[in-house]
């Protein structure tokens, strides 16, 4: 028999990092989870991918793919750690970013907001004469002396990467193209970033913003997959090695290294893929996808298992209108911390990370956690990981005596049961704002819940949004790794108009933008069976401030009646007036193998490995516990019960009926 040829999966979180190995021939699965290594996290990449390859029984060089999801570009944006970075721009324009937007942040007080401190100081942008104006006709050319004395200063000013963003060059950019080709030969070490290699779309400070941040990863990140490329060869993998994208695609090593920062979302991005994937297999195609980790939550709402891609997404403080999966996250985690400050008790943002961690976790940590209360109550089994880490119930109790529901004056389960309700209610907000503040009612919804902290708390914010299923992937721990493996190569390609009237121009934008793609498709070697198009349109109502992205269906008038329908939806009205066309997008698709799913054998009936004490609101009560290994298609049991495995616990709550479907999912059921 041919050898087999494996896919390995990996998605490096905050606190820890998943594997899922999967065999391409038979649909067989492995499985491993271990503490990320927050200084190198290749280091735990490659430990997962051998523990993982050595309970397969498979040899390294039988792996044939290798997908990943990464959050270094993510943490460098939000720690502040990217590197030290000039901006280049039009004469007269050194200070749009200093000047950014007239809005505030939603949340902020209108009279104490401060606007944060810019990714690149005035000191550090610098100017070239040359002017292009909106329609693309150049009013002044470029001045190539001043390139070379703004080389000089650059190299004066020791910077380790550049971007440069000129005025209009989304219309006209061969200006800009020239100082990026001068900039990279004059500082042949330094990262050079035009913007209309990463976002050739009209708004100059959201496009200087998308270009910094790019330009400021690409150093680290570039390191970074360097790395990761040297241990895999060292271990004998050969494979190539493919990256998740912020819109819910993958590409290789080379596209993520011109552009890193299109891999903000890395990780939320494939378990929207793999929840997707989950809830199709069982016919379910309207659902919320909650993603909870140790560190985070991540929300995605899906209409008819599409994933919308947004352009007003932000990266901490900045806006990134970067295509990416339309989501909302929020600082709420099983590493979420419980503070009471002044009387009132919060839970979050500040996460205990992997290193020290939960007070439970015994390494160190002190902080009162969700994981701590959990324990406590009773909600998780006394180690995780198959036995591989034990969790210490005396020092969660300890955390949570002291620093919770003594300065409360509430009893140990009280304060427990009280970190629990604020953690739910601050993940019901961030789904009300994905599906209430859009238009949609969340009760005609199902909830998958994911991650390892995910089914924990399925049932408790089902009920509190009148959710009545639940849906629980067969590894919801991994379902990040899980969602790499369902994922295609994806790419965008954009331009906008020089004028907002140019409907006639169209045709010859888009073939342009389909050219681009498919030299894409040949960069990453996708045969052309595979190869996929979608043309899409950004219109607007004349006067408006933001688009709505359409699908493009040839035809101008058909166009407007679809963006008429969109905003109808959005916003409740539509208005007798100019709608305008900005810009002109083409979504690439390569396929991708997609992996075997085997049915699960039907079981014998669930027979719980034992019992234990959950401490409800209502009072104690011995709950069953299942291991989810024993459980077979058909199995089906009431709550509260505890269901254990390797990369997750889930809770079925007083109430709720469980059953174990066909492809692997549990469904959860209210009444």
């Amino acid at each position: 028999m041919p050898p087999a040829e494996f896919a390995a999966a990996v998605d490096i979180g905050g606190t820890f990092t998943d594997i899922t190995l999967l065999d391409s021939t038979t649909g067989r699965q492995w499985r491993a989870k271990i503490p990320s290594t927050s200084g190198d996290p290749s280091e735990a990449f490659l430990a997962g991918v051998m523990l993982a390859l050595t309970d397969a029984g498979a040899r390294p060089q039988e792996i044939g793919r290798v997908l990943h999801g990464t959050t270094v570009a993510t943490n460098l944006i939000l720690e502040g750690k990217t590197a030290r970075t000039a901006l280049v721009t039009t004469a007269g324009f050194r200070h749009v970013l200093e000047i950014g937007r007239q809005d505030i942040p939603r949340h902020a007080n209108l009279f104490a907001w401060v606007k944060p401190k810019r990714p690149v100081p005035p000191a550090r942008v610098l100017e070239v004469r040359e002017r292009v104006g909106p329609g693309g006709v150049v009013l002044m050319p470029l001045d190539e002396a001043s390139v070379h004395d703004v080389a000089a200063a650059l190299r004066r000013l020791d910077v380790q990467a550049v971007a440069v963003c000129l005025l209009h060059s989304f219309a006209f950019p061969a200006h800009e193209r020239r100082v990026a080709e001068l900039l990279r030969a004059a500082l042949p070490e330094v990262a050079v970033t035009a913007s209309v290699d990463v976002l050739p779309v009209v708004r100059e400070y959201e496009r200087s913003l998308a270009t910094i941040m790019n330009a400021g990863v690409m150093p680290a990140v570039g390191t970074y997959v360097r790395r990761l490329q040297r241990r895999l060869t060292d271990a004998d993998i050969a494979a190539p090695l493919l990256l998740m994208q912020s819109n819910g695609g993958v590409a290789g090593a080379a596209t993520i290294g011109r552009a890193p920062a299109l891999t903000v979302l890395s990780g939320p991005a494939a378990g929207v893929v793999g929840a997707r994937d989950v809830a199709a297999a069982v016919g379910i195609g309207d659902i919320v996808t909650v993603d909870i980790g140790g560190t985070s939550a991540d929300i995605c709402l899906l209409r008819g298992g599409q994933i919308a891609l947004t352009q007003r997404g932000h990266i901490g403080a900045w806006p990134l209108p970067l295509p990416m999966v339309d989501m909302v996250t929020i600082g709420a985690g099983g590493g979420s911390i419980a503070r009471v400050s002044d009387g009132v008790l919060t839970v979050g943002p500040a996460s205990a990370g992997a290193m020290p961690g939960p007070a439970c976790y015994g390494n160190g940590g002190e902080q009162p956690t969700v994981t701590d209360a959990h324990l406590l109550l009773g909600h998780l089994p006394a180690s995780l990981l198959g036995g591989r880490m034990k969790l210490d119930i005396a020092l969660a109790e300890c955390a949570i005596r002291a620093r919770v529901a003594e300065p409360l004056g509430l009893s140990l389960y009280d304060a427990a049961r009280g970190i629990l309700v604020i953690a739910d209610a601050n993940m019901v907000g961030a789904i009300r704002v994905v599906s209430v503040e859009r238009g949609h009612d969340p009760r005609d919804f199902a909830l998958v819940a994911f991650g390892g902290a995910g089914p924990l708390h399925g049932c408790a914010l089902a009920e509190l949004l009148g959710i009545s299923r639940v849906l629980v992937p067969p590894a919801p721990g991994v379902l990040c790794a899980e969602g790499l493996l369902a994922a295609g190569l994806k790419a965008e390609f954009s331009r906008t108009l020089p004028r907002p009237d140019e409907w006639d121009a169209t045709p010859g934008v888009f073939a342009a933008l389909e050219a681009e793609a498919q030299a894409w498709f040949d960069t990453e070697r996708v045969a052309d069976g595979d190869r996929g198009l979608r043309r899409v349109a950004l219109l607007r109502y004349e006067g408006q401030g933001s688009e709505l992205a359409v699908a493009w269906p040839d035809d101008a008038s058909a166009a407007k009646r679809a963006f008429a329908e969109a905003h109808l939806a959005l916003n409740g009205f539509v208005l007798d007036t100019k709608i305008e066309l900005i810009t002109l997008r083409v979504e690439a698709e390569g396929a991708l193998p997609r992996p075997v799913v085997a049915a699960l054998p039907p079981g014998n009936g669930a027979a719980p490995v034992g019992r234990q004490i959950v401490h409800s609101s209502e009072g104690s009560i011995e709950a069953p516990v299942f291991d989810r290994a024993t459980l077979g298609a058909g199995d089906h049991f009431g709550g509260p019960a505890i269901v254990t495995q390797l990369d997750a616990t889930t809770l079925l709550a007083r109430g709720w009926h469980g059953e174990v479907l066909a492809s692997g999912a549990l469904l959860l059921s209210r009444g």
